[in-house]
């Protein structure tokens, strides 16, 4: 049986010795590297510490069926480093890039045990400082603003937290009987033992699925069940929402084969004899109810942070479903200053829209966090290049950007560059969460927020979508394309949408060039 390793309690046996640091990471996974990387890069003060005695402690474990969703696409149309990686979704950002991570697998969807070689070689590369065998048994706040990390090894001063410690214990729905169901992280994944079995999963996420579609030739039925409608990643357009290969189990629910997706509340989970009675209310059905045996039930609802580390001094606000800490546009808690979240659990400002939630996201936060911590905390400024504010000079640097970075393609609705008006001239600060953007240049009375977009229309079939290939009907475009938005404080005075383009290449004289000149050149002649 797999469990997720649980937080001590907290006890008085730490060694007594304090060690001080400016940044403490918590957490050796993807994000924790990563950030370690760039902290190092720099020149930082900083140590990272681990509770397992290795890294990616989680992927040793996770997925149960060892199949990861993140596309590793190895053969590309571009031979641009930069390029590659928008459908590189598992390689850690470093230069020069000589490890990636399709050296490790040519597969689309990769081994997680792939996953585990790469991030083992990745801190031992680039020999970050991290301690391993180290569990942090409690954060609290001091007086004076710093924190004191007590671990298995003894305590740790640091100025700056981040917590990069993934999810740290399954979410468990308020079901009465929910006890009667096997947990993701603890169940049987031989679909052999299934077999001629009725099972009912609780859940309809990807991990749902997972299970499902590995027992499709086994179990005699299977149904999946939450309160919610189904999430198709190709109607919402984030890589968390079920995936495309899980269709087999989509199929056989249309094709009668008594396995099948349901929409309802699990009221109560009874155990009779050797099964289990379930009692549920269905959420599209006038309030009709019904009560179902099932052999066996599992729960693959997800999973939670784990914050039984926190003293009550800086125990950090979480958001309304209690699964993740409530976080600023810098990533940092709502409510405790100096605490900063890193990786999977800090997507609550782009929950279910961009990829925060995965390595192919959160690489690029992290880089962006990294200069915004050094900004505050080594003083050094946030970097940004200086521009001439004349339409020829900005429509060629938006193109460049929109063509060519991998952060602003894979972090979409989220992510942006910003050109901020000063003196004449432009800054040009690249990758900046918008909503931080927004926040950081409130008193700015003429700036530019470029990022690319997806059309959001509700499309009855998503691959039988009209199209409207004229530039001042741009706005329409159902694909991912550029928008370029002028700001006046936190007031949008105006956008510009680009044409979409099947191969994502936004060049075309008559579609984006000329549109895009044409709108800088207003733009910069008023001031509104």
């Amino acid at each position: 049986m797999v469990t997720l390793p649980a937080h001590p309690t907290p006890a008085d046996d730490t060694p007594d010795r304090t060690e001080a640091h400016r940044y403490v990471i918590i957490g050796a996974g993807p994000a924790g590297l990563q950030l370690s990387y760039y902290l190092q890069q720099a020149g930082c003060d900083y140590l990272t510490v681990e509770r397992a005695p290795a890294p990616a402690e989680f992927f040793r474990h996770f997925p149960r069926h060892r199949r990861l969703i993140s596309l590793n696409k190895v053969h590309a149309v571009s031979t641009d480093p930069e390029i590659r990686l928008r459908w590189d979704w598992n390689s850690l950002l470093h230069e020069p890039a000589d490890m990636l991570f399709p050296k490790y697998s040519s597969e689309y969807f990769p081994h997680a045990d792939d996953m585990v070689r790469y991030l083992t070689d990745f801190q031992r590369y680039h020999q970050l400082a991290v301690r391993h065998d180290t569990d942090v048994r409690r954060v609290e706040r001091l007086d004076d603003g710093d924190f004191l990390i007590h671990t298995t090894q003894g305590r740790l001063r640091a100025r700056c937290v981040v917590v990069a410690t993934g999810w740290g214990r399954p979410n468990i729905p308020d079901v009465p009987g929910i006890e009667h169901a096997v947990g993701y992280e603890a169940m049987d994944t031989d679909p052999a033992s299934y077999a001629g079995q009725r099972v009912l999963i609780l859940g309809k996420g990807n991990s749902a699925f997972e299970t499902a579609s590995s027992m499709l030739g086994h179990a005699a039925m299977i149904h999946l069940a939450s309160p919610r409608p189904l999430r198709l990643a190709w109607n919402t357009k984030h890589p968390g929402d079920v995936r495309g290969h899980h269709g087999a189990v989509l199929d056989s629910y249309q094709f009668k084969t008594l396995h099948s997706v349901l929409d309802c509340v699990i009221d109560d989970i009874r155990p009779v004899g050797n099964r289990y009675e379930v009692h549920l209310t269905y959420t599209h059905a006038d309030g009709e109810t019904a009560v179902m045996e099932y052999d066996t039930v599992l729960r693959c609802t997800g999973f939670a942070m784990d914050t039984t580390m926190f003293d009550p001094t800086c125990a950090p606000g979480m958001t309304p479903n209690g699964r993740m800490p409530a976080t600023d546009p810098d990533w940092q808690s709502v409510d405790v200053d100096g605490l900063y979240f890193a990786g999977t659990i800090a997507q609550d400002r782009d929950f279910k829209r961009a990829s925060s939630a995965f390595i192919d996201g959160f690489r690029y936060n992290l880089r962006t966090l990294s200069a915004l911590l050094r900004e505050r905390y080594d003083d050094t400024p946030l970097p940004h290049t200086d521009v001439p504010a004349d339409p020829d000079t900005l429509t060629t640097l938006v193109l460049d950007r929109v063509n060519w970075s991998s952060a602003l393609w894979t972090q979409f609705e989220f992510l942006c560059d910003a050109l901020v008006l000063h003196d004449g001239r432009l800054h040009h600060y690249t990758d900046l969460p918008e909503d931080y953007a927004r926040r950081r240049f409130h008193d700015s009375t003429h700036y530019y927020t470029v990022s690319l977009r997806w059309g959001r229309d509700d499309y009855g079939d998503v691959f039988a979508i009209t199209r409207h290939p004229q530039p001042d009907r741009a706005n329409e475009s159902a694909f991912i394309h550029p928008v370029v938005r002028r700001w006046h404080g936190d007031t949008l005075v105006d956008e510009l949408h680009l044409l979409e383009d099947l191969l994502a290449e936004w060049r075309r004289p008559d579609r984006h060039v000329t549109p895009l000149r044409t709108w800088f050149a207003r733009e910069l002649a008023t001031d509104r």
